[in-house]
């Protein structure tokens, strides 16, 4: 009988061969990530091996074979499970999981039907060299293992480091200073590979967890003064006070964006009431207002409009800082008389709303126990939007007035179902569904905020009330660019264009005021909080946040987006690009066109990369003081002089 013989090739090898080539496979045709050079692709195709290499080599290091296939078996599992996880997470997200991200896992009872739509049946292929590894160590054990010396073991360990060191070194060489800009996930996972960046989270996260116990408060003198020098609050005049002694109703309009207004799908308006309120005499609509959310959505939307401070690039604060002190806008108003509210038909633990409201000084949630919610009124996430406000009225009705009131919506939320019944245009046509599916429950939206208007007036909240709406975050993501093109009737969509698709709607409607406007300046959802207290004649003392006032004339000039992107009054600036705002062209080439000689091109590029420097600078340093505020939980060492005993 011919004996079998021992194969050349370790499983431990095998293995990551398999392991790596599964997740380059990711890479290049699941995840939206992009290639400038030939650098990057090479780092790209080399980082899954090597650490899967690194990994899967440590199984050496048993001394019984046994013990080697079974850690082979289970490291092989749970990276697949890694790679899975941070694939189905990509599609809704085109972002990478976080360490705090996996904290909020009590959220996911709640997402039902969103989690399933993003879970795919040839999804089973991520696992099909798990399968094979597992059947080889089981019918090969002895011949697929290994039995090193200690000597062969740690030249094992020795050239796997070699290889991480490699890899980390082109890494460094593609891009300078890769660690300092942790917020930008796409680089670390292109570079450092998803692996070494999810080491790379945990690090980082023990690193920030940290902050707090070791923060004394020496920080804030600097913030205060980089605030003082850089973010000018005067306020404006014309608008101080025209909210005093009014109520104000703030609406979250779920997942909303910019260019649904003033478009049509099938020769209809898909907003025909917010289209006609961003031009009526009492509305002031802000066209170039942008959400600056990470990865909390609606929470880092409401996290920024109460504080006007940035929401973290890892996690959501809600989660990861809901116990922390702030100094919120509900809690600086108490003393001009206001009582404050969130009304939202979903339960009060999702998104840990029941203690952040607390840390916020929200006086009163009135979550689903104060609504009637019936399965013929609900769908996707829970009760639609037009029986939400209509059994509002009531609830606001009772209200002590004045009162500030947010309104969360829910039924324009991926995956955006709606009943049959209630679809009153059709869906687009294209080749994403979630796309198409969007256009009729924007459409309901639009219909239940109309019905809301005169339902306020019916009940005299109306005459009294300054209403304000704002998209909250971006519904449609990077995933659907080639369904978003079709839609814009462009040939692609470029990273200018995927940035001015962080556009969201602003209303601020005061009736009777009669001098509204369509207002183009570059505006944020951090500068809703000092804009509110001007309107509302709150002096904000030695508050300290980085917006401005919406309506001042005297603006810092940018927006600063969470990923380290910026907006500002002539530039977009992305993934190192910087873009002309109106043409949407790289400043570079604009400049070559447009310059008469060489000379006069390199004078005008150098101005230009200095202006855009400078404005990276101090975004930079803005979403760095930020950050230290939350991580540190520095407001607790600062007495602002307006809390109520």
């Amino acid at each position: 009988m011919k004996r079998f013989k021992k194969p050349k090739i370790p499983l431990y090898v095998i293995a990551a061969l398999l392991l790596g080539l599964k997740t380059y496979i990711v890479y290049r045709f699941v995840f939206n990530i992009e290639l400038d050079n030939s650098m990057q692709e090479l780092i790209l195709f080399i980082n899954p091996f090597v650490s899967a290499f690194l990994i899967l080599a440590l199984g050496v290091w048993f001394k019984k074979s046994s013990r080697q296939m079974k850690y082979i078996r289970y490291a092989m599992l749970a990276m697949s499970l890694l790679v899975w996880a941070n694939l189905v997470f990509y599609r809704q997200f085109t972002d990478f999981i976080t360490i705090p991200q996996l904290f909020m896992g009590s959220n996911m009872t709640d997402l039902g039907s969103s989690i399933l739509t993003l879970i795919k049946p040839w999804d089973l292929f991520i696992f099909a060299d798990v399968a094979i590894v597992w059947y080889l160590s089981k019918k090969y054990e002895g011949n697929l293992s290994v039995l090193y010396p200690r000597s062969g073991k740690v030249g094992v360990l020795a050239f796997s480091l070699v290889l991480l060191a490699g890899n980390f070194f082109l890494a460094e060489m593609e891009r300078p200073q890769l660690f300092t800009r942790g917020f930008d996930r796409e680089y670390l996972v292109k570079n450092i590979g998803l692996f070494n960046y999810h080491v790379y989270d945990v690090v980082v996260h023990s690193k920030n967890e940290s902050q707090r116990v070791f923060a004394d408060g020496n920080e804030i003198p600097e913030i205060q003064e980089y605030i003082k020098e850089n973010i000018d609050h005067e306020r404006s005049e014309e608008m101080n006070g025209v909210a005093k002694d009014k109520n104000i109703i703030f609406l979250n309009a779920e997942s909303l964006q910019h260019f649904v207004m003033d478009s049509e799908v099938n020769g209809e308006e898909v907003t025909p009431f917010l289209n006609d309120l961003a031009q009526d005499e009492d509305t002031y609509y802000f066209d170039n207002f942008y959400e600056q959310t990470g990865q909390g959505n609606t929470s880092d939307s409401e996290f920024l409009v109460e504080n006007s401070l940035y929401p973290l690039s890892r996690g959501a604060v809600f989660f990861t800082h809901g116990g922390n002190d702030y100094h919120s806008f509900p809690e600086m108003i108490k003393e001009a008389g206001y009582t404050s509210s969130v009304l939202h038909a979903n339960n009060k633990s999702f998104w840990n709303r029941d203690a952040m409201y607390d840390s916020l000084n929200i006086d009163e949630f009135l979550g689903e126990e104060s609504y009637d919610v019936t399965p013929e009124d609900s769908v996707g996430w829970g009760l639609k939007d037009k029986p939400f406000f209509e059994q509002s009225i009531p609830l606001l009705e009772d209200l002590e007035e004045p009162f500030y009131s947010k309104m969360i919506l829910l039924t324009n939320h991926f995956p955006f179902e709606l009943d049959e019944e209630d679809a009153t245009i059709d869906k687009f046509d294209s080749n994403s569904n979630t796309l198409n599916s969007y256009v009729p429950t924007v459409r309901y939206m639009d219909e239940a905020i109309e019905e809301f208007f005169d339902e306020l007036k019916e009940s005299g909240l109306y005459e009294d009330s300054i209403i304000v709406i704002m998209g909250d975050h971006i519904g449609i993501s990077a995933n659907h660019n080639k369904a978003m093109a079709q839609y814009l009737d462009q040939d692609e969509i470029t990273p200018y264009d995927q940035v001015q698709l962080q556009r969201v709607p602003l209303f601020i409607h005061i009736p009777g005021d009669g001098n509204g406007e369509v207002i183009d300046e570059v505006t944020g959802q951090i500068d809703l909080k000092p804009t509110m207290l001007n309107m509302l004649d709150v002096d904000p003392g030695e508050d300290i946040y980085f917006g401005n006032d919406l309506f001042s004339d005297d603006r810092k000039g940018y927006v600063a987006l969470r990923n380290g992107d910026f907006v500002s009054d002539d530039f977009v600036s992305t993934a190192g690009v910087c873009y002309d705002r109106e043409t949407g062209e790289p400043m570079d080439q604009a400049i070559e066109e447009e310059a008469d000689s060489e000379e006069e091109a390199s004078e005008e590029l150098e101005e230009v990369e200095s202006a855009c420097d400078s404005i990276q600078e101090q975004v930079d340093t803005e979403l760095s003081y930020s950050d230290s505020i939350i991580y540190g939980d520095l407001f607790r060492f600062v007495d602002f002089g307006d809390e109520e005993e």
